[in-house]
């Protein structure tokens, strides 16, 4: 146990004295917010700015299109203030063939952005066609959508007698408030955009750190089996010693880190300034539930991905050998993010339960759960007693491979090896 312990606080002074751990502490969470910030910037405004045709046999109902599509009456909760001053329309109606030809030219020769053409025909059905170059400009194509369509309700409302102030309130739709029903009967008001984003930076938080200091672990043996230092650290310790001191001291850093940022975003959280940005639709709630399982799954994730990649650092030569083995054990984490919409969606679906079992993608996919619900204490149990029984078999192959494989050299480990290893150590 005494070599255990000097170990672990020589791999926790070495990296917490280091320049990249003071670097990625203040650094990386402003890469990530600065990431996010742009992300968000870049979308106010899509879609606007645009220059649209609105050709018809129908003037009415085109002057109305163009109408919404500049005052965004359907998409503000105060259409009198909403308006579109980027936005460029230009109305052809009644159109012919050659007017229509000429607007697809011009469309050809960037002269404007797209052309929608709007056919009515008495006893028929509505036929539209938008012609744009881009075959991915989904928000545009989504606006124009919606004010066709509300204008020809609107019309019809409108025809049949209804006032147009009460024809545009109909089309506009009420909002909806929405609550979420806790366990102990509490009605809360909850936000699916709120609750997406917990889920997905306290996932991406998680799957981060613990993948980091993985790979930190494996680095560390190869460069310690590349220096040949083993040779003289096995002569006072045990090598069951030297992994397991390695792994906690470098979880202990990993948990340092996360405790500084939670520190840190607990302080900034309680200035005005972004106490007044986390209200409405980005009010974000965190249960004692959450604060104390994370750490909890942080370090079993970190003890089971850590032991996984210090098993395959002692049968590699070069820290390019180990990176051909890194998307392997990378897999789950992009299984568990490629399964989010699924697990926002339904957390309790047989899939969602499921994936929240399995061992290497638990941590992510439970606290994607728990971002849109906490799941029930017996999932929680389950999940941490598998999560513990594959750390120990990983811990235990690991274990053999790391006793005989620091100590070879000039020499790829192949899979025939690999099991003699396993069975003479």
């Amino acid at each position: 146990m005494r070599n255990i312990v000097l170990v672990a606080k020589r791999e926790y002074l070495e990296q917490i004295k280091g320049r990249a751990f003071r670097l990625t502490t203040i650094l990386l969470p402003a890469v990530f917010a600065i990431v996010i910030g742009i992300g968000y910037i870049s979308t106010i405004g899509l879609g606007s700015g645009k220059h649209l045709a609105i050709a018809s046999n129908d003037v009415a109902l085109a002057n109305e299109i163009s109408n919404r599509l500049l005052h965004d009456k359907d998409d503000s909760k105060e259409p009198d203030k909403a308006n579109d001053s980027k936005t460029k329309v230009d109305v052809v109606a009644p159109v012919s063939q050659p007017q229509l030809d000429a607007l697809r030219d011009q469309v050809r020769k960037k002269d404007i952005d797209g052309v929608l053409w709007v056919q009515i025909n008495p006893g028929a059905a509505p036929k539209a066609t938008y012609t744009s170059r881009s075959s991915g400009d989904f928000v545009s194509t989504g606006r124009l959508h919606r004010a066709m369509n509300h204008a020809l309700v609107s019309r019809n409302l409108t025809g049949a007698g209804m006032q147009q102030s009460q024809a545009d309130t109909l089309v506009r739709g009420v909002d909806i408030d929405t609550f979420q029903m806790k366990k102990d009967g509490r009605v809360l008001p909850s936000s699916a955009q709120a609750s997406f984003w917990k889920g997905y930076v306290m996932a991406f938080l998680l799957s981060m750190t613990t993948m980091i200091y993985g790979l930190n672990v494996a680095r560390s043996i190869i460069q310690e089996k590349t220096s040949r230092i083993f040779e003289v650290m096995l002569s006072i310790a045990e090598p069951a010693d030297l992994l397991a001191g390695k792994l906690i001291g470098v979880g202990a850093v990993g948990l340092t880190q996360i405790l500084i940022w939670v520190v840190s975003a607990g302080l900034l959280a309680a200035t005005p300034f972004v106490a007044t940005l986390l209200t409405g639709d980005f009010a974000i709630q965190l249960s004692w539930t959450e604060g104390i399982l994370f750490p909890v799954y942080f370090v079993l994730g970190y003890f089971l991905f850590s032991a996984l990649f210090a098993g395959l650092a002692a049968t590699c030569e070069t820290e390019q050998e180990l990176q051909m083995y890194t998307p392997l054990a990378a897999a789950p984490v992009w299984l568990s993010f490629a399964m989010i919409l699924l697990i926002m969606n339904d957390s309790n679906s047989v899939w969602s339960i499921a994936a929240s079992l399995f061992p290497p993608c638990a941590p992510i996919v439970m606290f994607l759960r728990m971002g849109s619900e906490i799941p029930p204490t017996w999932q929680f149990v389950a999940s941490i007693s598998l999560m513990i029984v594959s750390i120990i078999a990983v811990l235990w192959f690991s274990a053999k491979l790391y006793r005989i494989g620091i100590l070879m050299y000039g020499k790829r480990a192949t899979l025939p090896e690999i099991f003699r290893w396993i069975r003479y150590s």
